[in-house]
This record gives C-alpha cells, sequence and structure tokens, in this order.
C-alpha cells in the first residue's frame, strides 16, 4: 500500500514490516497496543513496545545499522503505535511518521526532543481530523485531534509557535522551526483526503482513495534522512 520498497531500493535503507496481534489465528484484524487503541493488543497490554524494541537489537545483530537513523512509521492503528514509540522509544528513534493517526497515549513522557512528520486527511471518517468517535471507525474509541497531537509535540519539543504554511493542489504543508536538539515538526494537511496513505494505493476493498498530489512515503524517507538522532 505504501509502495516503501521501491524508496527504499531507491534510496538504500532497510524497511521492516512487523505485524501487530490478533485475537484469531490467522494474519487478519492484527492489532497494535497505541495506548487508548486498538482492538486486541490494547484489550490485552501487548507489549508492543518492547516488542518493537526486540525487533531492534535483533536486526542489529544482522546488519550494519546506523544508530543515529531508526526510524518508525504506520499507518491507522499503526501510526497511533508510532507515536507511542515517540513518547516511549526516543532513545532508539530519531524521528516518527504517523500516517492517519493521532497520540492516544498518556502520560507521554519522551526521553529527548524527537522529530515527528505527520500526514492526516479533513475528511477521515475513522481518525477523525478534530477528534472524537469516527462514524466509520471499527473500535469505540474518542480519538485525540491532529491539531492536539501535533499542539504537543512542537510544545515538547520548543518549536516557534507559529509554522510557516504552504498550499498546493488538495495539500496544506506546515512546518514548526527552531525545535530542541535540530528536531522539527512537519504536518501535511490533505484537505477533504480520507483515512489512506497519500501517494499509494488501496488499502483495503472499498477504502478511501489516497491523495496522489503528495507521495507520503518519498516524503517520509526526505524528512528521516534530514533529521538523524544527535
Amino acid at each position: 500500500m505504501s509502495g516503501f520498497n521501491q524508496v527504499a531500493d531507491q534510496h538504500g535503507f532497510i524497511v521492516v514490516y512487523p505485524n501487530g496481534t490478533s485475537r484469531l489465528s490467522s494474519d487478519i484484524l492484527l492489532t497494535w497496543n497505541g495506548g487508548d487503541c486498538c482492538g486486541y493488543a490494547q484489550q490485552k497490554n501487548v507489549d508492543d513496545v518492547g516488542f518493537v524494541r526486540a525487533i531492534v537489537t535483533e536486526l542489529q545483530a544482522q546488519a550494519a545499522i546506523d544508530t543515529r537513523r531508526i526510524y518508525a512509521t504506520g499507518v491507522s492503528n499503526g501510526g497511533i503505535l508510532s507515536q507511542r514509540l515517540a513518547c516511549e522509544a526516543a532513545d532508539i528513534f530519531a524521528a516518527v511518521a504517523p500516517v492517519a493517526g493521532t497520540l492516544n497515549f498518556s502520560p507521554c513522557n519522551p526521553s529527548k526532543p524527537i522529530s515527528v512528520i505527520e500526514f492526516h486527511g479533513t475528511a477521515d471518517q475513522h481518525i477523525p481530523y478534530n477528534g472524537g468517535k469516527g462514524p466509520q471507525s471499527l473500535v469505540n474509541v474518542d480519538f485525540a485531534s491532529v491539531p492536539a497531537s501535533v499542539g504537543f509535540w512542537t510544545t515538547f519539543d520548543g518549536c516557534k509557535s507559529q509554522p510557516q504554511t504552504n498550499s498546493f493542489d488538495d495539500i496544506r504543508h506546515e512546518v514548526w522551526s527552531g525545535c530542541a536538539g535540530s528536531t522539527s515538526i512537519e504536518l501535511y494537511t490533505v484537505i477533504g483526503g480520507g483515512h489512506a496513505w497519500p501517494g499509494g494505493s488501496d488499502g483495503w476493498p472499498g477504502s478511501d482513495q489516497p491523495t496522489q498530489a503528495i507521495s507520503a512515503s518519498q516524503l517520509i524517507w526526505d524528512f528521516f534522512a534530514a533529521h538523524p538522532r544527535p
């Protein structure tokens, strides 16, 4: 869906796709424990932060990993998990890139400043842009809003209060600068966009159509590459 294999091949980085947890034996309805969401993983309090830390440790035994350049991204529940990783694993991750997934974990106490780039559609009916219970959501969660999530990170990183804003096609791009530790916060808002990965393919039959005005995968890699851990 994201097309990250092609971006990884082009730029020479390792991309890993771990699986979440399901109450079923098959690889369907997989979920992550992002805090207040979602599903089986959250209900059973699965230690997904510990799981991801173990993945990083295993990868470091298999390949020459640049420990200053380890990043996390995900869409929907995966985006929510990436937000939690920023809260609880900033000692490992230099930056995260949640797509259609807000910050639904509290208390969020990162060990150090961390860069965040976020993508979200204003017409998302699963995780509403302005927060609340999505009318098409599969879980009964009162989601945090995009402004609240981004606001947390700009405050934590000590960024300037007003972003630089650029609009084109169906995109509004905001950049907060002056952040601590050479970090940065960015937000790509897809005007009228739904629950989808910008520039990607359909997530599932009948899912929202992603905008093709930008490639989230390419923009995420550009952002990650520019923001190693100090």
